[in-house]
């Protein structure tokens, strides 16, 4: 009879595996490969950074020249009328006038105090502030695939156990209707094997829906059609080699959060530097090549015309401003402090969510073993229960005791292997180390 609960065993995992194989099979790498090319969040915030490394030129710092052309053309009529020395009165009624000028004009601030290079140093750490947030994005968008994808593993291996339970269950009510056949047992036997056999059913019918509302769930997160139906691997793989050492050391090199910090004081610093080039004296250059022409008819001189070219320096310096440069430069430098504050905490924070889940993932990592232990001794007893069965030496409650058991233990063996993944994935995503 052991060998026939095995049989049965494998004749669950058949079916169940000839409706998976029907469908796609989707790896972890490449589920996680669709979430990088389509997930709407990495998207948003790579445009961003796109942004970010478009504004990193010399022009947008204040670096280059700018260069104008020009063009004015006014046109008047009017009516006059002029009384001379001599006592002459000349009117004239409609006089046409116009007067066009255009040319060329170029502007370089050639020192600003330096404030232009900070400006240019700024605009680079922001590129890099764009970069620590993808990065982030990507960390935590990969780690939502990564645990919604286990989830759907030990939900899949959650219903070959109910596939089990079924083929037993239905074993059961063949075996009560034989026995009750033959006047060996009531009715009542056969009646409550039914019971059982529809519960089992309505589980594996409440699981299937779990299961296909999590596929739903990863769809989202890829980006993909909603209703496209697919399998996943089998086995949940954990890390078990992880140290809090080798995560903090990696944490405080790798984590984006704390290398935004690092960035954000960076670029307050330089929010201080552009404050105090305002100390300074601004010197700019100026150039162009403009063209006139004026013409009316009102007037000694009817038409008048000249070109040319024009250069010069233009210099200002500041003296006083009412104490607004002491007020930015010590609110520059008080965010500074805030910033050095900021980066603190979140060293602090962050030591702590590493500690906090590494205690969960070694306790993870230890059920992991003991349930492990249990799934095996619930199957032993499921075998003997069955052979004791068959030959009507145990009571269909205690087979149905024995039954649940194994099936209990197999849901919390999967779930405690999907709780230590998770616990595993936390871990590297808080350190920053998350491959993918």
């Amino acid at each position: 009879m052991k060998y026939k609960i095995t049989i049965l065993l494998a004749f669950a995992l058949l079916v169940f595996t000839g409706k998976v194989n029907a469908q796609e099979v989707l790896t972890l790498e490449d589920a996680i490969k669709i979430a990088l090319e389509r997930n709407y969040d990495i998207k948003l915030v790579a445009n961003n950074l796109e942004i970010n490394q478009n504004n990193v030129t010399r022009g947008n710092a204040g670096m280059l020249p700018g260069v104008s052309a020009n063009l004015s053309q006014v046109n008047t009529i009017q009516n006059s009328a002029q009384t001379r020395e001599s006592g002459q009165v000349i009117e004239r009624n409609g006089a046409k006038g116009s007067n066009l000028n255009y040319g060329v004009s170029l502007n370089w601030t050639v020192f600003d105090g330096l404030g232009m290079f900070a400006r240019y140093d700024q605009l680079k750490e922001l590129q890099k502030l764009g970069e620590a947030n993808l990065k982030q994005t990507i960390l935590a968008r990969v780690g939502d695939v990564i645990g919604t994808y286990y989830d759907l593993v030990q939900q899949q291996q959650q219903l070959k156990a109910l596939d089990t339970a079924m083929a037993i269950s239905r074993l059961r009510v063949q075996t009560a209707q034989n026995r009750f056949e033959i006047g060996k047992a009531a009715r009542l036997e056969v009646l409550n094997a039914q019971v059982d056999f529809n519960t089992d059913t309505t589980n594996m019918l409440r699981q299937r829906e779990l299961y296909q509302n999590t596929q739903t769930q990863l769809n989202q997160l890829l980006a993909r059609d909603v209703a496209t139906r697919f399998s996943v691997v089998d086995t949940i793989t954990i890390d078990e080699q992880l140290t809090l050492a080798q995560l903090t050391e990696k944490a405080t090199q790798q984590n984006p959060t704390l290398q935004a910090a690092i960035i954000n004081k960076r670029v307050a610093e330089l929010d201080l530097k552009q404050a105090k080039a305002n100390r300074l004296p601004v010197v700019s250059l100026n150039s162009g090549y403009n063209f006139s022409r004026s013409e009316s008819a009102i007037g000694f001189t009817t038409l008048s015309t000249g070109n040319g070219f024009n250069y010069g320096v233009t210099a200002s310096v500041p003296i006083f401003n009412g104490f607004e440069q002491r007020r930015n430069e010590q609110n520059a430098a008080i965010l500074i402090r805030n910033s050095q504050l900021d980066y603190e905490r979140l060293s602090q924070s962050i030591n702590a969510q590493l500690t906090t889940a590494f205690n969960t993932y070694q306790t993870s990592l230890a059920l992991v073993d003991l349930e492990e232990k249990n799934q095996q001794i619930a199957k032993r007893n499921l075998d003997i229960t069955m052979d004791k069965f068959k030959i009507g030496s145990i009571t269909p409650i205690e087979f149905r005791e024995a039954q649940l058991n194994y099936v209990n233990a197999t849901v919390r063996y999967s779930n405690a292997q999907y709780l230590a993944k998770l616990a595993e994935v936390s871990l590297k995503e808080i350190a920053g180390a998350l491959t993918f």
